[in-house]
């Protein structure tokens, strides 16, 4: 005869899968029903080969008409084509033809990435689209947003073209609060002539002020800077009133007569719902997976219980002298990930230092947890298998539609090392957060997040302390976070329901680095 508690909970996690598989399809059919399919193309650019998406005027004109006007859209560091969707269909409703490439080691572009070859390769693909015949610059604007932003403003101040939007675009200038180390580029000379500077009114202050210092006040009576209430840096990509201020400077400069409607955000709702949907089934998905007898209730965890504060200070000298270390010397340069090999080697310093000094909780490292009877590699297998499916799963999502999120062939051969690299961390830090204990999960949960950030702040300090130079590790800090919520949550289920401290840290490993290889640029 069954548990009690097996019917009810077979229950709840029915209607968990239905209503996940319901918001995953009501997903789907709003991202199929935007009218906006680019084509892509490889256009080779001065050395540059670039992955660009091409999208065609979607304002009623017959076929093959001659566009009203052109952009160029960059995206920013970190970033891909696909986030520029938004902008490049409100550009293509005001009859305009839009280019949107995927920058060197970003996307689909094969590196080298670097500042500089950002820079180079946007400028060679407007030369290039130029010569073919394909860009009247009389017509063109160019567009950027974040890294793109300044690559756009630094590329029209040597390529005439009619106009620059940049979307707030990288600190250009070293300002109050912005070192020299922290810009892309070392100078910058005049502001191009139909400049529009935008910023997010929720970004930080010294983030808004090095935008607005761009355009001179007086100027030459061309440029305008402007800030859009209620936007961050990323959410201003998707904001009706960024878009609708856009379109009319456009419509200003180019000498439109009709204004455009504003692009549909049926896309942006879809993703939310479907990545909302995938998150029900994460659960239950893990439990069914890892556990291997489903009708036996979660297994007790024989790993002690450690005392957490003076965890917390020891973890703080470590990571410390981590980054100090890194100064020196990385010996994870070998991953050519623009500044996610220092991240990696961070972590692999910590990590180990952390297995070091408390080598005496490795021993219960190979146990399997009280009472189950399958081998530790078996565990092992499935956890990362587990970890596997749930990286193809959202990384497809993703890609689908909002962000290029599909490792290519060469993020792929850096994936291996890089789980290496972090899973000293993920150990230590399993250890030092002791069994899974159902009735306390989200206390664990939360001790985790703060170990992270510990160790965060101790790469803060790096970069304004010892001047590192890794600015993208803090710029990223708002997707790390939610990334790292995430995934201590499954790592708090795959301990709970395995009782293996070493199966959950390879699970959280894999997803690290999953993560890791799809936000770096390779270099």
């Amino acid at each position: 005869m069954p548990p009690r508690w097996l019917p009810a909970m077979k229950t709840k996690k029915t209607v968990r899968a239905m209503l996940g598989a319901g918001l995953f399809i009501a997903g789907l059919l709003l991202v199929y029903s935007v009218p906006y399919h680019p084509r892509t193309f490889r256009i080779d650019a001065g050395g540059c080969r670039l992955i660009t998406d091409i999208v065609e005027p979607t304002d009623g004109r017959p076929s093959g008409g001659r566009p009203r006007g052109y952009a160029v859209l960059l995206h920013g560091l970190s970033a891909n084509k696909k986030i520029m969707s938004y902008i490049a269909a409100g550009f293509a409703s005001e009859g305009m033809r839009v280019y949107v490439p995927d920058l060197p080691g970003h996307g689909r572009t094969a590196g080298p990435f670097s500042y500089e070859r950002s820079e180079q390769c946007s400028g060679n693909l407007v030369r290039e689209l130029i010569g073919r015949g394909l860009l009247d610059p009389e017509k063109t604007i160019l567009a950027g947003h974040s890294l793109g932003g300044a690559d756009a403003l630094r590329v029209a101040s040597h390529i005439p073209v009619a106009g620059v939007i940049a979307i707030s675009p990288a600190p250009m200038r070293p300002t109050p609060g912005i070192s020299s180390e922290m810009l892309p580029y070392s100078e910058f000379g005049a502001l191009p002539a139909h400049s529009l500077v935008m910023s997010g009114g929720w970004e930080p202050e010294i983030i808004r002020d090095a935008a607005k210092s761009l355009v001179p006040i007086p100027g030459d009576g061309t440029s305008l800077y402007v800030a859009i209430p209620h936007s961050t840096h990323v959410s201003i990509l998707f904001d009706s009133m960024a878009m609708s201020v856009a379109q009319k400077w456009v419509a200003q400069v180019l000498h439109l007569e009709k204004l455009p409607n504003l692009p549909t955000r049926r896309g942006l709702l879809g993703f939310f719902l479907g990545f909302l949907g995938i998150l029900l089934f994460v659960g239950p998905f893990l439990r069914e997976t890892l556990q291997s007898n489903p009708e036996a209730p979660p297994k007790a965890d024989a790993a002690p219980a450690n005392a957490k504060g003076r965890l917390f200070v020891e973890l703080a000298i470590i990571a410390l002298g981590s980054a100090g270390v890194l100064t020196y010397s990385n010996p994870l340069r070998v991953l050519h990930l623009f500044e996610g090999d220092y991240f990696a080697g961070f972590l692999l310093i910590l990590g180990t230092v952390l297995l070091a000094l408390h080598w005496n909780l490795l021993r219960g490292w190979f146990a399997n947890g009280t009472g189950d009877t399958r081998p530790l590699y078996i565990t092992l297998l499935v956890a990362a298998f587990a970890a596997l499916l749930l990286q193809f799963l959202i990384t497809s999502w993703m890609d689908l539609t909002i962000s290029e999120a599909w490792l290519t062939g060469a993020r792929w051969a850096r994936f291996a090392p890089f789980v290496v690299a972090v899973l000293p961390y993920h150990a230590a830090e399993e250890l030092f957060l002791g069994p899974a204990i159902p009735s306390k999960g989200l206390q664990r949960v939360a001790i985790a997040i703060g170990f992270r950030l510990v160790a965060w702040g101790a790469i803060v300090a790096g970069l304004f302390l010892l001047h590192s130079g890794e600015v993208l590790l803090v710029l990223l800090a708002p997707y790390f976070a939610m990334f790292c919520l995430l995934q201590a949550m499954g790592m708090k289920v795959v301990r709970e329901v395995t009782a293996s401290a070493a199966a959950a840290a390879l699970f959280g490993a894999i997803l690290l680095a999953g993560f890791c290889l799809v936000v770096f640029p390779t270099t």
